[in-house]
């Protein structure tokens, strides 16, 4: 589909730029594997509230990024794994850092005319404060999962490291939608740092929709970083 062929080629026009524009960077790249007690995405339980593992790559050269995310979901159909390639650029402008990026999400043994597979442009901005760091992000996506055509998240995060290896962190957010009904959702939680590549993550999540995948829920991480 269209929506899949721009997502893919994005990421890689974002490799071929980064080493043409920064010929003397040199790339690094970065690993991460994890396990999850439930993979909340906005709001939403990804995996019918089961536990999940997950893991991704990241290649940084200079200021251009890009990488590939899996995990494995639960649609209570023939789905079985989200598969992201996201790619973009990061800068710093007046104090302020800058994100400026897509994200291609793609689903495997999705059932015919499911139509998951979609792709978002992401603009996100933040800023240092000695301990905090406040952030805001908006997604847009021409033609969202499922039903949805048109869809925008708009996010405000804030993140506070009180002492060394401890950070505690929030964000509110709002996904707008053009089939089903807008909604907000939040979630709070504190991350410790075992070691350099070990850190576990506590999480509270909810969303004002009533159903049992968008419940409050309280969502326990482990994520190792190579």
């Amino acid at each position: 589909m269209m929506r899949t062929a721009f997502a893919c080629a994005a990421a890689v026009a974002a490799l071929l730029t980064a080493g043409a524009a920064n010929a003397q960077d040199t790339p690094e790249i970065a690993w991460n594997v994890g396990v999850t007690s439930d993979y909340v995405f906005r709001g939403f339980s990804q995996t019918n509230e089961d536990p999940t593992v997950f893991g991704g790559v990241d290649l940084t050269i200079g200021a251009f990024y890009a990488g590939a995310w899996a995990s494995g979901v639960d649609f209570g159909d023939s789905t079985d794994a989200e598969f992201d390639l996201y790619g973009g650029y990061r800068s710093e402008i007046s104090g302020f850092a800058v994100d400026v990026g897509v994200v291609g999400y793609f689903y495997t043994s999705a059932p015919n005319g499911a139509d998951y597979d979609y792709a978002e442009l992401k603009l996100a901005g933040s800023r240092a404060i000695g301990p905090v760091t406040l952030g805001a992000a908006v997604y847009w996506s021409p033609d969202f999962f499922g039903a949805d055509e048109e869809a925008t998240y708009v996010e405000a995060n804030a993140a506070f490291t009180p002492a060394p290896k401890w950070t505690v962190s929030g964000a509110i957010g709002h996904q707008s939608l053009d089939v089903n009904a807008d909604y907000a959702t939040w979630n709070a939680g504190v991350a410790y740092a075992v070691t350099d590549h070990v850190v576990i993550d506590v999480r509270y999540h909810d969303a004002d929709v009533s159903g049992p995948l968008s419940d409050d829920r309280a969502v326990a991480a482990l994520k190792f970083l190579f």
